[in-house]
């Protein structure tokens, strides 16, 4: 239980069955149609990043250094509390001041829109390990981790993605405002913003600010790829071991999602595991702050009833009770 928060304040869920609609095959042969713009621009993103590295430790101010720290924490809540737990899996709600500030933290990560993240991530769990998973991990660690950004999506993939419910999401204006303007939104938030405020307040040259940055930007995005690929890939499933998802326990010190195996067993929990915190993002702790404060309510999260007989039921035997 978080601290401060009464009992009344959770929705407790008495059952739950996650809805998934496993096609057949699971992952047939296919040739891929290569996207080579996209793979020249990831290329080009990871090798500035890997010189921001270099520079990070040789010219760079440590004020830059510092700044982009903080950039890369709010992106990861931006993600991880906000286009991830609030707007994909509703697992709790938010008053408009939590939801604008969310939608500008994950505009910093450019991770695509909050719609197109949240409809890809509903078809992922939908559909998982299927020809209509975005990112399938019967495919490969590869191809799960960023290979699916590098090439055509599968005509499946492509057709249940029309299919499935946004209607929430389209009725959000948050996430419309966002969808609306992403263009504008994600070049100011993700490049020109963080390169002009350290050259402008500390007289950082502008290949320092936007070298050291794109480390940050791409730290980030390896880590949602990391939680896609490895946490699909190796570890244990000690509430589900009939899905792919695993608890990857050196995953989980970057991530909440390397309890992967807990999130596809319980993805309504806004906690995404059963822990008090998330280790270095500790996007639980951001959701109960505010809901201390009432801009988060409803928070939804699976008893620890529902996650013994989870485990003892469907779980590998890797599964020891956590006392909150």
């Amino acid at each position: 239980m978080a601290p401060n928060l009464k009992e009344t304040d959770f929705i407790h869920l008495q059952a739950y069955k996650e809805v998934q609609e496993p096609l057949k095959p699971k992952a047939e042969k296919r040739e891929y149609t290569i996207l080579y713009h996209v793979v020249l621009l990831l290329a080009y993103l990871h090798i500035g990043a890997l010189y921001g590295v270099y520079l990070g430790f040789t010219s760079a101010k440590w004020a830059t250094v510092v700044f982009n720290i903080f950039v890369y924490i709010a992106g990861s809540y931006g993600v991880s509390a906000g286009v991830h737990r609030l707007w994909s899996h509703r697992a709790y709600k938010a008053k408009m001041p939590l939801q604008i500030m969310l939608m500008l933290m994950q505009s910093l990560t450019g991770q695509t829109t909050i719609f197109n993240w949240a409809r890809d991530h509903r078809l992922h769990h939908k559909y998982c390990d299927t020809d209509a998973d975005p990112h399938s991990s019967a495919r490969g660690v590869f191809f799960s981790h960023i290979g699916w950004l590098l090439v055509k999506r599968h005509p499946e993939c492509l057709q249940r993605g029309k299919e499935v419910d946004v209607s929430d999401l389209m009725q959000n204006p948050v996430v419309m405002f966002q969808k609306k303007y992403y263009s504008i939104l994600s070049p100011l938030m993700v490049f020109i913003l963080p390169t002009l405020i350290p050259m402008y307040f500390w007289n950082e040259s502008l290949s320092n600010a936007f070298h050291v940055h794109l480390v940050m930007v791409m730290t980030g995005a390896n880590v949602t790829f990391c939680v896609n690929s490895i946490a699909h890939a190796f570890g244990d499933k000690p509430y589900d071991k009939n899905m792919s998802a695993t608890k990857s326990f050196p995953l989980s010190f970057f991530s909440s999602g390397g309890h992967h195996n807990y999130h596809h067993a319980f993805p309504f929990d806004y906690r995404s595991s059963e822990f008090a915190n998330d280790y270095i993002t500790f996007a639980t702790d951001f959701i109960n702050f505010f809901a201390r404060i009432g801009w988060a309510y409803d928070l939804k999260y699976a008893t620890p009833d529902m996650i013994a007989n989870r485990a003892s039921r469907t779980g590998d035997g890797t599964y020891h009770h956590h006392d909150e």
